[in-house]
């Protein structure tokens, strides 16, 4: 039994709903996985919070259509695809599918898309290399807890500074003068 118009409609609606939602968008080949590796990608997938689904490339290009965003998609869209997308977090949700790939040796990765750019897999991949965003947080926490130490630093250094040039005017006046006198005799 096919599917029918109103059916149709619906997975569009949805898969539109879940790019509007998304900021990666990843193409695989997921031919010869079954049914029981297939959940545990998604399974692996949901910790991440990226979502994994299995569509009709016709449907997704009527849902990428006119997208400027995900339109770079359409050129991976042959064979059997499944569509993984990343909401925040992509560097982990690709990391996971890596994973995945390791263990099963039966997906491909075709490509994907990433704020309207087209991505290669190897660029797919560099991404993997990029910090998680608790890193990026920890990061950041320790760069801003770095500034009091520093301006304490900074402000101690002032006055030891004035202190020092304070204690050096008087012998650098004697000096001074001495040079002077000993030049005028």
């Amino acid at each position: 039994m096919g599917r029918t118009l109103e059916n149709k409609k619906a997975i569009v609606a949805e898969l539109k709903e879940t790019l509007s939602e998304s900021q990666l968008a990843v193409v695989i080949d997921y031919k010869g996985l079954s049914v029981a590796q297939m959940t545990d990608l998604r399974g692996r997938l949901r910790e991440t919070d990226a979502v994994c689904k299995v569509t009709k490339n016709t449907l997704m290009r009527i849902a990428v259509e006119g997208d400027e965003t995900w339109e770079p998609m359409t050129e991976f869209l042959e064979g059997s695809s499944a569509f993984l997308f990343a909401k925040d977090d992509f560097g982990t949700a690709i990391k996971a599918y890596q994973a995945f790939q390791k263990d099963t040796k039966k997906t491909e990765l075709r490509g994907g898309v990433l704020e309207g750019q087209k991505l290669s897999p190897d660029d797919i991949k560099a991404l993997t290399e990029l910090p998680t965003k608790e890193e990026l947080i920890a990061r950041i926490a320790a760069a801003i807890n770095s500034i009091p130490t520093k301006l304490a630093v900074g402000t101690n250094a002032v006055p030891k500074k004035l202190a020092v040039g304070i204690k050096e005017v008087p012998s650098s006046l004697v000096r001074a003068v001495k040079a002077v006198s000993e030049k005028e005799q």
